[in-house]
């Protein structure tokens, strides 16, 4: 009897999964709230069904995952506790990519008790750079060093031939899950010392970086980068980081956004109307609809009038007469809305993804400098290289769950080496190649 696969989330990523998943002939259920959006992923496979899904329907949820041997949620992170604990009370195994926040972390030991594993940081980052580091550190260990500095970069970004917009970046996933990560604060150790960024602070908190053979980057700090120093197993590292790259001239707008409130989700604004110009003067800085809203922002931010950042929101729609692209919101919708609109990706148009470690490593005094890089491209009028690179690796482990090759329960993510190995072995094999290099 094949196993069954029950796919929670049809959104930009989930497609590479359900393709690669499909041929091993699982029974697969796709489910969305779009019900549209699962039949398109479903219609070329004859083992793949799709199902209409509202996630607030517990009852529908609990069948899905009571009907199966494996659930993977694609869904937004807040809902993947609710996944979970279901997966446990019904003992089902449990793929997601995404970070493994507390609410997650506490079913731990609940997991374990039920005899499921929940593997998690199965995307691209987190995911592929997790392992692709680990593969690194346990190299230098095993001929005797220890890793001292450890940098780590990611990001997903338009092909040269694709970036076509003045702010250098297109939507390759959620388009408000990428505004609400610019809100976040970040925290990381550099020379020994701890540096942390307040949320409004981040896009100040930047710098460049060439990766050889791509190009030069900006880089800004992602999260808490304090927390992996334990989860690698990095006792002697005095400098442990972890940024996102975008293009350069992406950080210095992004921090005039932050300032101004567009990364908020608070308040909303029922009823809205009239043009963007009003809604940013009235709503979001309380002035007459009648001042000039360039004016105001180059002033409030110290900007020159002809610079660089305001033609990037001019061209935005901030100075004319663009309306409001939504009736009800706060300022991070108005944002998403005005950019999806904008910054999609066209038909055959290419992304990017780029991740770059960079590690120092000390050998009895002696220092030596790795990289790991992977550079991926997408695959023109198909799959996008941020659906390849965080699917696959997810499909990859619902396989290896299936095939009793992740025997690990409880809460865990792929740091351990029998789980990486073949992990990265596959993805090669699929296209997806890391390079590493060492210097003398």
């Amino acid at each position: 009897m094949s196993k069954k696969v029950t796919i929670f989330g049809a959104g930009l990523v989930t497609k590479p999964m359900v393709d690669y998943l499909a041929n091993y002939k699982y029974e697969i259920t796709v489910a969305d709230i779009v019900l549209s959006k699962a039949q398109v992923l479903a219609e070329p496979h004859p083992n793949v069904t799709a199902v209409e899904l509202d996630s607030q329907n517990e009852t529908v949820v609990e069948n899905l995952i009571q009907d199966c041997d494996l659930a993977v949620s694609l869904l937004p992170a807040f809902l993947h506790p609710r996944i979970a604990k279901k997966c446990i009370k019904h003992g089902k195994h449990m793929v997601t990519a995404s970070y493994i926040s507390p609410a997650m972390k506490e079913l731990d030991e609940a997991a374990k008790k039920a005899g499921i594993t929940i593997l998690n940081e199965v995307g691209v980052d987190p995911g592929i750079d997790h392992m692709s580091a680990m593969k690194v550190f346990h190299e230098v260990e095993e001929k005797g060093g220890k890793i001292v500095s450890f940098m780590s970069y990611c990001g997903g970004l338009p092909a040269p031939e694709a970036d076509t917009n003045p702010l250098g970046y297109k939507f390759s996933w959620a388009p408000k899950g990428v505004l609400l990560a610019a809100g976040n604060g970040a925290k990381y150790l550099k020379d020994g010392k701890v540096v942390e960024i307040a949320g409004p602070e981040l896009f100040s908190h930047y710098w460049l970086v060439e990766v050889p053979g791509v190009g030069i980057y900006e880089a800004y700090p992602n999260r808490n980068s304090l927390s992996y120093i334990e989860t690698y197993y990095l006792k002697d590292v005095k400098t442990m980081y972890r940024g996102t790259f975008r293009k350069i001239g992406h950080c210095d707008l992004w921090y005039v956004f932050g300032q101004m409130g567009f990364f908020q989700q608070e308040p909303v604004f029922e009823n809205l109307s009239g043009t963007v110009q009003e809604f940013i003067l009235t709503k979001m800085m309380g002035l007459s609809k009648n001042e000039c809203l360039k004016t105001t922002i180059a002033e409030k931010y110290s900007l020159s009038k002809n610079c660089v950042i305001l033609k990037k929101m001019e061209w935005l729609g901030f100075f004319d007469k663009t309306p409001v692209p939504i009736e009800e919101g706060a300022g991070i919708d108005v944002l998403t809305a005005l950019m999806l609109e904008r910054m999609q990706y066209a038909d055959g148009e290419r992304d990017l993804l780029v991740l770059h470690h960079e590690f120092i490593a000390d050998f009895n005094g002696k220092e030596q400098r790795i990289t790991s890089t992977m550079v991926d491209y997408g695959i023109p009028y198909s799959d996008t290289s941020m659906a390849r690179t965080v699917s696959l690796p997810a499909a990859i482990g619902v396989k290896m769950i299936l095939e009793g090759k992740i025997k690990r329960t409880g809460v865990i993510m792929p740091t351990y080496k029998e789980i990486y190995q073949p992990f990265l072995k596959e993805l090669d094999k699929l296209g997806i190649k890391i390079e590493e290099k060492y210097y003398q």
